[in-house]
């Protein structure tokens, strides 16, 4: 038997609610803001029911933006266990990096060919990041300033799929970036670092700023895994565990932690 044909007043689209759609981009919004803040640790369990009370929210609406969490990688969904606040462990704070690394580089090296708009986007998003650091942002908005920077030098390789695999690996790190600014609390040496890259650029000196940026990644992931208060095994190791990698991309100069 066929559907109800839809009422002519409602047009084929009348089904459709933003009201909901809304109230569950609200409840992930605050969700990540909390995370973000440092108020939810990791391995801390997101339960639908207590959740939905505490934001006078319907669970089904709690279910939906938990999902929208676990699509970005902020929290996760185990059998038997429900939803839990993301943990990076030292493998994944490693292959991201290293991941991060081969993206953001290749935009850098597209300085020169870029176009103006790319290059203006990466001037633009130091200068932001600048002033939500001198205006003592929240760690919130600082870790996307942060990243916005990171993402405009993808950006300059003019590829929307390099940019989208780029925000994608952003994500998987950004409560181990936060966590790092509130203890670090070094936003206008992390300014300088990145205001150092983006002269090198100007000047010409390229693979100087590639290697500027592949450094700088190696010491946020050696700052990540002494928030994660992981400490390297052995004698002369290398806390980044990216020396082979950073020879390939960098050439072979010293580490220099910005």
């Amino acid at each position: 038997m066929p559907p109800p044909p839809a009422d002519a007043d409602e047009g084929p689209f009348g089904s459709l609610s933003l009201e909901h759609s809304s109230t569950v981009d609200k409840v992930a919004e605050e969700l990540r803001r909390a995370l973000f803040e440092g108020e939810l640790d990791p391995g801390t369990a997101l339960r639908e029911v207590a959740l939905a009370e505490a934001m006078g929210v319907a669970r089904s609406t709690v279910r939906e933006a938990l999902g929208t969490l676990v699509a970005e990688g902020l929290a996760t969904r185990e059998p038997h266990r429900g939803v839990q606040v993301a943990s990076l462990d030292v493998a994944a704070v490693r292959d991201v990096v290293r991941a991060r690394a081969v993206v953001e580089a290749a935009g850098v090296r597209r300085w020169a060919e870029a176009d103006e708009g790319a290059r203006e986007e990466v001037r633009r998003s130091v200068a932001a990041f600048a002033s939500v650091a001198q205006d003592a942002g929240t760690s919130a908005e600082l870790t996307a300033a942060h990243l916005v920077i990171h993402q405009a030098f993808v950006g300059l390789a003019g590829s929307a799929r390099l940019s989208a695999l780029a925000e994608s690996l952003s994500a998987e790190v950004r409560l181990g970036l936060a966590r790092v600014d509130r203890i670090r609390r070094n936003a206008e040496e992390q300014v300088h670092s990145h205001q150092r890259i983006v002269d090198r650029l100007e000047a010409g000196d390229v693979e100087g700023a590639a290697a500027d940026l592949v450094d700088h990644l190696a010491d946020a992931e050696e700052s990540m895994l002494d928030a994660l208060e992981v400490t390297p095994v052995g004698p002369g190791a290398d806390p980044a565990g990216l020396p082979d990698f950073q020879e390939d991309l960098a050439g072979s100069r010293g580490r220099r932690h910005l």
